[in-house]
């Protein structure tokens, strides 16, 4: 998976149609939906504010008034292509009188995207896993402390008649840190699958 480093921004004149592709890197639905409406009042009299929100438990797409499938689906397919997450693409159009029919469409929106991705410096963004391990209340420490040793953050913890901690880790650590906790704590380790 991969991130966007910062915002890129690019132009395509196509048959008169004015598109503004942008891709920007988004934590958020809430924050997108600012950036959306920033750009709306950035760009004033545009036809169309096409745009697809690919994050984390917050994920949509919206074709704003665009024939069905002929924007949103475009921009999202070379998005998904590029393996990118917690990205907020848009797409601002400006209609030049020329009917592009669906298949001009279609290529316009996932190509105003593409050229604003290859201009985008991507990151490689590390799968992470939110793990629950309970434990008795006398192995609480060790268990924080591999877990530190294996640059896991605590996300929370509760307490009944033991100790059950939610962390978060890189996926591909899960396994050696479930070992050695396992072995640190003779087998004193249950993993709470939700």
């Amino acid at each position: 998976m991969y991130a966007l480093a910062a915002p890129v921004e690019t132009e395509l004149d196509i048959r008169k149609s004015r598109f503004i592709g942008i891709v920007m890197p988004i934590a958020s639905r809430e924050s997108a939906m600012r950036e959306l409406d920033a750009l709306r009042v950035r760009f004033p009299n545009a036809t169309h504010y096409c745009w697809v929100l690919l994050c984390d438990g917050a994920s949509g797409f919206d074709d704003d008034g665009e024939p069905g499938g002929t924007a949103a689906k475009p921009m999202y397919n070379v998005l998904m292509h590029k393996g990118l997450m917690n990205v907020f693409a848009v797409v601002v159009r400006y209609y030049g009188g020329i009917k592009l029919g669906a298949g001009g469409l279609t290529r316009a929106y996932g190509q105003a995207v593409s050229e604003a991705l290859k201009l985008a410096t991507l990151t490689a963004v590390e799968p992470m896993a939110q793990p629950r391990y309970r434990c008795a209340f006398a192995h609480e420490a060790t268990l924080r402390r591999l877990a530190e040793r294996h640059a896991a953050d605590v996300l929370d913890v509760a307490y009944d008649d033991a100790v059950t901690l939610r962390l978060r880790m890189k996926a591909r650590d899960v396994e050696a840190f479930e070992a050695a906790a396992t072995q640190a704590l003779s087998g004193g380790l249950e993993r709470c699958d939700d």
